[in-house]
C-alpha cells in the first residue's frame, strides 16, 4: 500500500537575504533561513513524498541550487513564480521531477499557481498559491483557496489532507 503523501509551499526564496526584512521573518540571517526551511521541510516530507513548490524557489545559482533540491526530502514539482526567471530545463537540472511556467490542474479540481486566481462562488475550483506572503488583504484560505505562502504555513510544507480539511469546515 502507498503511503505517499502530497504536500504544498511556495515562497521559499532560497538565498534571499532582503526577504527577511521584506517579510519580517523570524531569521537572523539568510543561513540560518534556509537551514531552518530545509529542517522544517525533512521533519514533515518523506523520500515518497510529493512536493509542489509554487514558485519563487531560490535566489541562488544552479550549483546551490542542486544542493537545496538534493537535500529536501520527496519528489520536487516547479510551479514557476515570477522570482523563477531562469528557464525550465535550468529548473530540470537543478533536480525538480516536473516545472511548469504555468498553473497546474491538479486532480481535476485544484488549480495550483503562484500567483492566486480569480474564482467566484459559482466556479467548481479552488485555488492553491503563494505569491502574496503575509499580506493581510489575502485570507489564509476560504472555501475556494488556500495561501501556502511560507509565512503563512510556518516555513513549512502544509500536507494536502490538512488543506482539505481546514477548506471542509467553512
Amino acid at each position: 500500500m502507498n503511503n505517499s503523501k502530497v504536500f504544498f509551499i511556495a515562497d521559499t526564496h532560497f538565498g534571499h537575504e532582503a526577504i527577511i526584512h521584506y517579510e519580517n521573518r523570524p531569521f537572523q540571517n539568510v543561513e540560518e533561513m534556509d537551514r531552518i526551511m530545509i529542517q522544517n521541510f525533512n521533519s514533515v516530507v518523506s523520500a515518497d513524498d510529493t512536493v509542489f513548490i509554487l514558485g519563487d524557489f531560490s535566489c541562488y545559482d544552479m550549483e546551490k541550487n542542486i544542493q537545496i533540491v538534493e537535500s529536501l526530502n520527496g519528489r520536487k514539482i516547479l510551479v514557476m513564480g515570477n522570482h523563477d526567471t531562469e528557464t525550465d530545463r535550468y529548473y530540470f537540472e537543478c533536480g525538480f521531477e516536473s516545472v511548469s511556467r504555468f498553473p497546474v490542474i491538479y486532480e481535476g479540481f485544484w488549480i495550483l499557481s503562484h500567483e492566486p486566481m480569480y474564482l467566484n462562488v459559482n466556479m467548481p475550483y479552488a485555488n492553491i498559491y503563494g505569491h502574496v506572503h503575509s499580506n493581510p488583504v489575502y485570507a489564509d484560505f476560504s472555501k475556494q483557496s488556500y495561501c501556502v505562502s511560507a509565512e503563512r504555513i510556518n516555513y513549512t510544507p502544509i500536507e494536502f489532507d490538512e488543506i482539505i480539511n481546514k477548506i471542509s469546515t467553512l
